[in-house]
């Protein structure tokens, strides 16, 4: 109870605080914000999206960063924007399923079969698409942000195969989708927030979890689990999304500077995410950890009867669009 009065007092502090956009000396500010740190590829291709912002706009457009989750949790940030009270959030696809169903397809392991392939999903007529559809929620999808391919990473041994994976116990993000696709390896899926899986990693709550190189090594989790398996099972885009509310109330002008500034930001962060994972990998190899490249074709057949059960859905025929774009493997398993 007293948890709930205080989240009911925070939102309301955070209404109440936060002008979504408004003017300024600097012209019209749209406040955008995210839970990550100031020194992630995120938010430099969020500086960035303001940077070409202000240019195409000729200085009366700006953005305002909020970073490492001052304005809340993604969803909290998601909820502001619908009503009104927040400009823009980068929000993961996986966190988006509560609001926009379709949004789950992007947590099916295995659908997309290259970098190339995904990216011409993503920009092309059905993840535009799939943007589109946030509009029912009130929001706007504006693009697309690389957040790599997730991968298994243990603490105490190697997963090789799906049969290393029967029994453990693995950290993924809320998503149910995430947690039918681990359960299909055989796994124990577990839900826990970001902020408190180091702590559970150490106390052995959970035996591992799933994420991409970047952010394995940022949060410091391979201190703990030295174990890094590249079966690359999901590819989770993140979301630049604007509130429907505010972008309705720019003129069509502003409208598309906004566009082409996230078209650029889009390129730019594509750049710095290759740029960060190699980074990243090389690392962790540093540090000790040992990393290889399992055979994804035994992970993708453990997960095809998971991938069967959405025949004849939204989330199956999308899935069959997908199959539909050039450059899709017909094994299914991604080569990045």
């Amino acid at each position: 109870m007293v948890f709930s009065l205080v989240k009911l007092i925070y939102f309301l502090l955070s209404i109440l605080l936060l002008t979504s956009c408004g003017q300024s000396k600097n012209g019209h500010v749209l406040r955008v914000g995210h839970t990550l740190d100031t020194e992630h590829v995120v938010h430099k291709s969020l500086v960035h999206l303001s940077e070409r912002l202000t240019h195409y706009s000729k200085g009366t457009m700006s953005l305002k960063l909020y970073a490492n989750g001052q304005l809340g949790s993604e969803r909290e940030m998601v909820e502001l924007l619908q009503i009104g009270s927040l400009a823009m959030t980068k929000v993961s696809a996986a966190a988006m399923e509560g609001f926009v169903p379709a949004m789950k397809i992007y947590s099916l392991p295995y659908i997309f079969s290259s970098r190339t392939h995904r990216w011409r999903v993503l920009q092309g007529e059905v993840g535009q698409g799939i943007l589109s559809s946030a509009e029912k929620a009130n929001l706007t999808g504006l693009g697309y942000f690389d957040a790599g391919s997730r991968s298994f990473y243990t603490c105490e041994s190697m997963i090789r195969s799906p049969k290393d994976v029967i029994g453990k116990k693995i950290r993924v993000m809320s998503s149910q989708t995430a947690i039918k696709m681990v359960d299909a390896f055989g796994g124990a899926a577990t839900p826990i927030s970001w902020g408190e899986l180091y702590a559970a990693l150490q106390q052995g709550v959970v035996d591992g979890a799933e994420n991409n190189p970047p952010s394995y090594y940022l949060s410091h989790h391979y201190e703990i689990c030295p174990y890094y398996s590249l079966n690359e099972h999901t590819s989770v885009p993140d979301v630049i999304i604007a509130s429907k509310h505010i972008f309705d109330s720019l003129n069509v002008e502003q409208q598309k500077w906004l566009k082409l500034a996230m078209s650029d930001a889009v390129e730019f962060q594509k750049s710095l995410w290759m740029n960060a994972e190699e980074s990243a990998l090389a690392a962790i190899k540093a540090a000790g950890v040992e990393v290889i490249y399992p055979d994804k074709q035994p992970f993708f057949d453990a997960v095809a009867p998971f991938h069967a059960t959405f025949k004849n859905t939204e989330i199956g025929n999308l899935l069959q669009k997908i199959k539909q774009v050039n450059n899709y493997s017909s094994t299914g398993v991604t080569h990045e």
